[in-house]
């Protein structure tokens, strides 16, 4: 009975942190912005919740931005840019797709990269205060209020 009420919990808090992971690698391409050569990163959020969930499949509809598979591929002879883990061991770092070239090779386009950390500053912060509610539901069962 006390693992169906904490399932949602865990899945949050898998959440929370594939979020956190992700906000770093924005911040990364945000610093190095001006960095020549620097190609920008990100991390698939289906993807890496898929893995941190043990491989189930997710019924999630949005993904972020990130690229590198076979599904941006333009060409049946082009070869896959594979993925890499993360620095700490955490999800997937997957290539940005690159909008807007630049001479010195750099890849990251900052009014996409503010939009992201936005974005998912955003859903960190509604993920946050979903597993509070939750905690405070729990709490109050277990107290009998």
């Amino acid at each position: 009975m006390f693992a169906n009420m904490t399932n949602a919990l865990d899945f949050h808090s898998k959440a929370l942190v594939v979020r956190a992971d992700r906000q770093r690698v924005i911040a990364s391409n945000i610093a190095n912005a001006d960095t020549p050569g620097y190609v920008g990163r990100d991390i698939n959020f289906k993807e890496a919740m898929s893995e941190a969930l043990g491989g189930n499949t997710l019924p999630l509809t949005q993904s972020s931005t990130a690229r590198g598979s076979s599904e941006g591929m333009t060409h049946a002879r082009h070869i896959p840019l594979q993925s890499t883990t993360g620095s700490l061991g955490g999800p997937k770092l997957d290539y940005t797709t690159q909008t807007q070239p630049a001479m010195d090779g750099n890849s990251v386009d900052l009014d996409r990269e503010r939009a992201n950390f936005v974005d998912n500053s955003v859903r960190y912060e509604a993920t946050l205060r979903f597993i509070n509610g939750s905690s405070k539901t729990i709490l109050s069962a277990i107290q009998g209020q």
